[in-house]
C-alpha cells in the first residue's frame, strides 16, 4: 500500500501535542485516523498511539503505508512493541487485545529501598499506579500500592507489605465478562494473568468502560447494516461501502415479501379493502419482532442468555406474540369492522375475524423469530446484531401479509 492510496482532508491541521492527537485520532474511523496519522511528527504520533486502546492502535498501524508504520513503531519502546504482539495471540473482544506492559515487577524478597529505587527512574518515563510482585515462574502473588510503599520501613520485604492474592483478568477473558468482574471494583489498573497465573499484561479500567461503550452503541447501527466502524467523521464514499451492500440485501429480501403478496394478487383485486391493512399488520408485527430482537441482543450482550435457555426464551417470545397480537388484533379487527361498514361490505364480520387471526399469528411469528434470528447469526459464527433486523422484517412482513391474504383467500372465496 503506498502513501497515495489512503487520503485525509488537507485543511485539517495535525495537533502536535500527543493529548491532542490521540483525541483527534479516538474521533475517526480507522483509515481517516490513518491518514491523519501519516501526516503526523514521529514523537506526537507515537505518543498519541500509546494513549490510545492498544488494539485500536493496532487497527490505525495495520491500515498506514509500510514505511510511515516502521516509522512510527520504530520509535516505541521494545516492551511496547512486544506486548502489541503478543496482544494479537489473544480473542478478538478479549482482555488480552487490550493490555499495555506492565513496568513495574518485583520479586518478593526485594526490600522496600530496592523497589523505591527502581521506580525513580521507572516514573521518569512511564506512568507507573501499582507495583506488581511476581515468583520465580512469573505469577503474580501480590500488588503494591503507592502509599503502602511510602509509609513502609525501608528495609522491609516487599511481600510484607504488598496486598496478597490480588484480584486479577484473565487475557482470555470476554470483554463483558471482565466489566462484570470489574463492576463493583473500580481500580485505575488491572493486572491481566493467562491460564497459569502469569502476570502477562495490564489494563487500564477506564479503557475497559470504553470500549464496552463503544461496543453497545454500536449495536443499534449493527442492526440495520451500518458498520461499527462508521463515524460521524467518515467519508460520504466510505460510508457508501459500508452501507450499500446491505440496502442491496434488504431490496432482496423485499422482493420475498412482494413475491408473497403476488401470489395472492388475485385475492387482493376481489376484496381490496384487504390492501389497506396490509401496512398495518407488517408495521405492528415488525414492533413486537424487534422488542424480541432487543432483548434477546441485549441478553446475549450480558450473557444471560445461557445454553439450553434459548428454547424458554422462545417460548415467552411467542407468548408474548400470542397475547398481545390478539389484543391488538381486537383493535385491528373493529377498525376494519367499521370501514368495511361504512363501505357497505357484507363480509364485515368475518374480515375482522380474519385481521383479528392474522394479526395473532404474525405477532407470534415475529416474536419467535426476533429471538431465532440473532441466536442463529451467532451460531453460524456471525455477529448477532449485524443486518438483524433486515432478516427479521423479511420474516413479518411473509408472516403478515401472507396470513392475512392466505385466510382471506380460505374464507372469503
Amino acid at each position: 500500500m503506498t502513501s497515495s492510496t489512503i487520503q485525509a482532508p488537507k485543511e485539517t491541521a495535525v495537533p502536535s501535542a500527543p493529548e491532542e492527537l490521540a483525541q483527534a485520532l479516538s474521533g475517526l474511523d480507522t483509515p481517516a485516523a490513518a491518514a491523519l496519522l501519516e501526516r503526523a511528527e514521529t514523537g506526537p504520533a507515537m505518543g498519541a498511539l500509546r494513549l490510545l486502546d492498544p488494539q485500536a492502535a493496532e487497527h490505525i498501524l495495520s491500515v498506514l503505508p509500510a514505511e510511515h508504520r516502521d516509522r512510527i513503531t520504530g520509535a516505541l519502546p521494545k516492551e511496547v512493541r512486544d506486548q502489541w504482539a503478543s496482544n494479537l495471540t489473544f480473542p478478538g473482544h478479549s482482555v488480552g487485545r487490550m493490555m499495555d506492559p506492565v513496568w513495574a515487577v518485583f520479586r518478593p524478597e526485594m526490600t522496600v529501598a530496592q523497589a523505591v529505587e527502581e521506580l525513580r527512574e521507572l516514573v521518569k518515563r512511564e506512568f507507573i499506579t501499582y507495583a506488581f510482585v511476581t515468583d520465580a515462574q512469573s505469577r503474580l502473588i501480590g500488588v503494591i500500592v503507592m502509599r503502602d510503599l511510602l509509609f513502609a520501613d525501608p528495609r522491609a520485604r516487599l511481600e510484607e507489605v504488598m496486598l496478597k492474592a490480588p484480584f486479577s483478568l484473565r487475557a482470555d477473558m470476554q470483554l463483558m465478562d471482565a466489566m462484570r468482574e470489574v463492576l463493583t471494583r473500580h481500580f485505575p489498573v488491572y493486572p491481566v494473568t493467562n491460564s497459569l497465573g502469569v502476570l502477562v499484561g495490564a489494563v487500564r479500567g477506564r479503557r475497559l468502560f470504553e470500549a464496552q461503550a463503544i461496543e453497545i452503541s454500536a449495536q443499534a447501527g449493527s442492526m440495520v447494516g451500518v458498520e461499527k466502524e462508521e463515524k460521524l467523521s467518515t467519508s460520504w464514499q466510505r460510508s457508501f461501502r459500508y452501507r450499500h451492500p446491505w440496502l442491496q440485501l434488504n431490496l432482496l429480501t423485499a422482493f420475498v415479501a412482494g413475491g408473497v403478496v403476488s401470489l395472492f394478487q388475485g385475492t387482493i383485486d376481489q376484496i381490496v379493502i384487504l390492501a389497506a391493512f396490509l401496512p398495518v399488520l407488517a408495521g405492528q408485527s415488525g414492533n413486537a419482532g424487534c422488542q424480541a430482537l432487543a432483548v434477546t441482543i441485549r441478553g446475549m450482550t450480558l450473557h444471560e442468555l445461557k445454553d439450553g435457555s434459548a428454547w424458554k426464551l422462545m417460548s415467552k417470545e411467542s407468548l408474548l406474540g400470542l397475547f398481545n397480537g390478539f389484543i391488538v388484533g381486537l383493535v385491528a379487527g373493529a377498525g376494519m369492522f367499521l370501514l368495511a361498514k361504512s363501505q357497505g361490505n357484507p363480509q364485515a364480520l368475518p374480515l375482522a375475524l380474519i385481521v383479528v387471526a392474522a394479526m395473532t399469528g404474525s405477532c407470534v411469528v415475529s416474536g419467535l423469530f426476533g429471538a431465532v434470528v440473532p441466536i442463529a447469526l451467532k451460531r453460524l459464527g456471525a455477529d448477532p446484531a449485524t443486518a438483524s433486523s433486515i432478516f427479521l422484517t423479511t420474516a413479518t412482513d411473509v408472516a403478515s401479509m401472507g396470513l392475512l391474504l392466505a385466510l382471506a383467500t380460505v374464507f372469503l372465496l
